[in-house]
């Protein structure tokens, strides 16, 4: 059994950074448990292509500079490299291959029980495993009768697995739109969304979006309660929109349910029927 003040659960990126901070809120002894071999999290099993749409400048952790040119949008490897390195800098104890099994109180304190059997025990404990193992997917009727796959982007690696196929992409954020634009150049791409894509500039004037929070003070603004309100936006500098256009994605409202070797549509759209035939 393993005692400390703090017990932080994934190194992710919220889990490294909080176990950075730990000292500065009087927690001298912090243990840090990852359920894979090294730790990064879920960063290595992202999609190949994934870019992040904050600037290299915007995206460190604290105590560490993300290297390179602090204007560039970094890749998922580049991601993974870093955070494996903050990891190794880390005074923090991490236990890697770790898989956390059950989390209790007791006694005014916190008892975790991994699954090979080892115990750790603290005053208090930080879950920052996000929501990338267990992935949900909306149960549209008719789901258990289609005859295709059914992959969330958590399971999307790359679109040479699509080249020739029919696939239609379900989502309005950055992921999907990211994943419909590559998927556009190899497969019959459809790309499905509750309302119309809100796309966001960028670089409004020359700048990055992030710059412009942080120079305006509204980075730091109590605007949380607007935020959660404000429909979800697509940050793109002009190349996803361009590539779902140029690919010929069709683009169009969500679909009602399953068939079995389809989706039916919730409009019909000009030059077809009701229905759509996605192989995945």
């Amino acid at each position: 059994m393993e005692h400390a003040d703090l017990l932080v659960i994934g190194t992710g990126q919220s889990g490294l950074a909080t176990a950075t901070l730990t000292p500065r809120h009087g927690f001298a002894h912090a243990l840090v448990l990852e359920a894979d071999e090294v730790p990064c999290g879920a960063w290595p099993r992202y999609y190949d292509s994934l870019t992040l749409f904050s600037p290299a400048r915007y995206s460190s952790l604290p105590g560490m500079r993300f290297p390179g040119d602090g204007d560039r949008y970094p890749t998922r490897d580049e991601v993974v490299d870093y955070l494996r390195a903050y990891a190794r800098r880390l005074t923090a104890e991490i236990h890697p291959s770790t898989t956390v099994a059950s989390v209790t109180r007791q006694s005014g304190a916190w008892s975790v029980r991994a699954e090979e059997g080892r115990e750790f025990h603290a005053r208090a404990l930080i879950a920052a495993t996000g929501d990338y193992r267990a992935p949900y997917i909306p149960d549209l009727p008719g789901r258990a009768e289609f005859a295709g796959r059914v992959l969330h982007a958590a399971g999307y690696r790359s679109p040479a697995a699509f080249a020739g196929q029919r696939v239609v992409v379900a989502g309005g954020g950055n992921s999907a739109i990211q994943i419909a634009a590559e998927l556009g150049a190899v497969a019959d791409t459809t790309l499905a969304t509750r309302r119309p894509i809100g796309w966001m500039t960028q670089r409004p004037l020359g700048k990055d979006l992030h710059w412009w929070l942080k120079y305006t003070g509204l980075d730091v603004a109590p605007i949380r309660c607007l935020l959660e309100k404000a429909p979800v936006s697509v940050l793109d500098d002009g190349r996803y929109r361009t590539a779902l256009h140029e690919h010929g994605v069709d683009q169009r409202e969500m679909s009602t349910r399953f068939t079995p070797d389809g989706v039916v549509w919730a409009r019909r759209h000009e030059g077809d029927g009701r229905r759509g035939r996605p192989r995945d």
